[in-house]
């Protein structure tokens, strides 16, 4: 007989999980559904011939087709030979890696919503494409990163991209993770961290037979850089700190570094192969979203 404590505990465990994933997720699923549907609607695998259980579609029979395929009942309504092709179910997988670092929690007065939760968004979205077409798809750098399919993917996926890590850093990088070969990747970032961080990251990725996009998710402020007069910039961690009298006057440097930065990414995904983006809080999410599924989604056969 099980012990009354451990089952309280399993109890309290699946209590608060139970709360953790039903208090966040249905908010973003919800508006993940939306955005999908505004996209994709009614996505239904991937319509090639190949190995699978469902059918596709009739064709007339070639000489070099099996005996064993010919279907002999459709066959009999007409005067040729007929072979019922299967739709192929062979799954991709698609890694998705949306940046949890505090840098992503920034919003200014010009945007509804942080970069953080316009990444989660999207993020959210793609899987319910990638998944309801048959994909398997992982989250990583968290209990997602297994790839899977089906609806469970989705609530695991739904409820890493609602809760945060205990401990964040300032910037983020994508992980050096253990790709599936030949598969397909996705990073969501402001790619604002350390240069030495990032980079190396990036190229990982594509080494291990990965292809993909990039998404720089940026607040409009930091493009414009609307400030004046005596300030001090902060980073969220408050790990970097600069003070000045003239903040206007930086305002030519900090846009020249921000060019720079991303004319390497753009070097960067064509040297590997991979797509880049640039995708800013004030905007509506669908055009990022069928970039995306256009690049990973409907571009994965």
């Amino acid at each position: 007989m099980a012990d009354p404590a451990i089952k309280r505990v399993g109890e309290g465990w699946l209590r608060r999980d139970a709360e953790r994933i039903s208090g966040a997720l249905p908010p973003l699923l919800a508006e993940a559904e939306r955005l999908a549907a505004s996209v994709a609607p009614g996505v239904h695998g991937r319509k090639q011939a190949g190995s699978g259980e469902s059918f596709w579609q009739f064709r007339a029979a070639q000489p070099s087709d099996p005996h064993h395929t010919v279907d002999w009942r459709r066959s009999a309504r007409s005067d040729q030979m007929f072979v019922r092709e299967m739709e192929w179910e062979a799954a991709q997988t698609v890694s998705i890696w949306r940046d949890d670092a505090l840098a992503m929690d920034f919003k200014s007065d010009q945007a509804a919503r942080s970069k953080s939760d316009r990444a989660a968004l999207l993020s959210m979205a793609l899987s319910v494409l990638l998944i309801r077409g048959g994909e398997r798809v992982s989250l990583l750098d968290t209990d997602a990163a297994r790839p899977a399919s089906g609806e469970s993917q989705l609530v695991r996926i739904g409820a890493e991209l609602t809760n945060h890590a205990d401990t964040r850093p300032d910037y983020g990088a994508p992980p050096k993770a253990d790709f599936a070969r030949g598969g397909r990747a996705v990073f969501l970032s402001d790619f604002m961290g350390p240069r030495d961080d990032i980079f190396p990251a990036l190229e990982h990725a594509a080494e291990a037979g990965v292809s993909g996009a990039y998404v720089q998710v940026i607040d409009r402020a930091e493009e414009t850089f609307p400030f004046d007069g005596r300030l001090v910039f902060e980073s969220m961690a408050r790990s970097v700190k600069f003070e000045t009298d003239r903040a206007r006057g930086l305002q030519a440097a900090y846009r020249d570094r921000l060019a720079e930065r991303r004319r390497d990414l753009e070097q960067t995904a064509r040297r590997c192969g991979w797509r880049c983006l640039v995708h800013r809080t004030d905007e509506s999410p669908r055009k990022a979203l069928l970039w995306l599924y256009t690049a990973i989604g409907g571009g994965v056969r």
